[in-house]
């Protein structure tokens, strides 16, 4: 008999999925279930944090070494640009937030709810300190990209892309799968303290926003790179979306 195809379900219906559980549960889990579940989510939490450095050295270090030679200028010029979008991205940010937020968000609800708010305690959590700060980890990751561009040897570089290889099977084996569940777990805490329908219906709001602007500097970015490559930036968008909308 021929195999039966496996159903896989994407990340983001994952969470969308998680979300609704975590709300629905929150109304009928009693505390010690819940408290099990935040004590997980505080250790998923330290873990990630721990990580979030681990994953800069490790995906932009090899990055930079495989431009070769030209890593330095390139990345002067990546920079540069970097910079200067950050800047126009942040302004337009301001701006629109400073527009609409004032008429789309009343904080007196979520306010009264803050105070009124009875948060789930784990029952025990362990700290785990990052090795370095994110700004840390970007400046190594430039320093050992650009050094292993230059030289002849192979011995750095080797051992950069396999320790990519090692950040991106516990992303893939650990992060992605237990992400849902972290989720899960926030919903749930935010619905047993009783800030979910302030806090969800305040997010909604936001999220729109956020959305439109999002969709706004891609296209705007994507144009810019496609009258450089003299491509349909509309269909270099669409190789990315899985991306964005994970």
């Amino acid at each position: 008999m021929p195999e039966k195809k496996k159903i896989k379900i994407g990340l983001l219906l994952q969470i969308v999925f998680a979300i609704a559980l975590g709300i629905g549960c929150g109304y009928i889990f009693p505390e010690w279930l819940g408290r099990i579940f935040m004590t997980f989510n505080g250790l998923f939490s330290q873990f990630l944090g721990f990580l979030v450095p681990l994953i800069i050295v490790g995906f932009v270090t090899p990055a930079i070494a495989d431009i070769g030679r030209k890593a330095g200028k390139v990345l002067v010029v990546t920079a540069a640009i970097a910079y200067g979008a950050t800047i126009f991205a942040g302004f337009l940010s301001y701006f629109t937030s400073a527009t609409t937020f004032p008429h789309l968000i009343n904080p007196s609800p979520i306010d009264s709810g803050l105070k009124n708010a009875a948060d789930l305690l784990p029952y025990f959590t362990v700290e785990i300190p990052p090795l370095m700060g994110v700004m840390t980890g970007l400046v190594i990751s430039f320093m050992l990209g650009v050094g292993i561009a230059y030289l002849e040897g192979n011995t750095l570089r080797k051992c950069a892309n396999e320790f990519r290889d090692i950040v991106a099977k516990v992303i893939k084996s650990i992060i992605i799968p237990l992400l849902p569940l972290y989720i899960f777990g926030i919903f749930l805490n935010m619905t047993v303290s009783g800030q979910v329908g302030d806090i969800l219906a305040t997010f909604f709001k936001v999220i729109l926003v956020i959305f439109a602007m999002h969709i706004f500097i891609l296209v705007l970015q994507y144009c810019v790179a496609a009258l450089v490559v003299r491509r349909n930036p509309f269909k270099l968008l669409v190789t990315m979306l899985p991306a964005y909308f994970t």
